[in-house]
């Protein structure tokens, strides 16, 4: 009477070890440019609750931005990435717009794009 085998070969294992390892450094690369970004919203939310921040200059909301972003670790915002949009009558809105790229493997990379509007709140100005 011949014993039947259980389990998985050799082989597979190292099949199934080699797929979970791709994921986890996908995850490992992945994570961080996502913890940014949630960085990055929650100072947005923040000045965007602040009294009157729709009457503060574009130079002011990059100059107050930056100083956030630097306790936040938001490395990745540029100054050509923040638009202050002030159409009309209505409220001015605040838009951060940018890319990450990070190296995954050889010559691949994981390209990330994020976009973030927040209105303003308070008075702008002239309005």
């Amino acid at each position: 009477m011949a014993s039947k085998q259980k389990g998985i070969t050799l082989m597979s294992f190292v099949i199934v070890l080699v797929v979970a390892g791709f994921f986890a450094l996908m995850a490992m690369k992945l994570f961080p440019m996502y913890s940014e970004y949630n960085n990055l919203k929650s100072v947005m939310n923040e000045l965007a609750k602040q009294p009157n921040s729709a009457s503060l200059t574009p130079a002011q909301i990059q100059s107050d931005l930056a100083r956030r972003f630097n306790i936040a670790y938001v490395s990745s915002v540029k100054k050509e990435h923040i638009k202050v949009i002030r159409a009309g009558r209505g409220p001015a809105q605040l838009n951060i717009a940018y890319e990450v790229r990070v190296p995954l493997v050889a010559n691949l990379d994981i390209v990330g794009k994020f976009d973030n509007t927040v209105t303003l709140s308070g008075a702008s100005p002239g309005g």
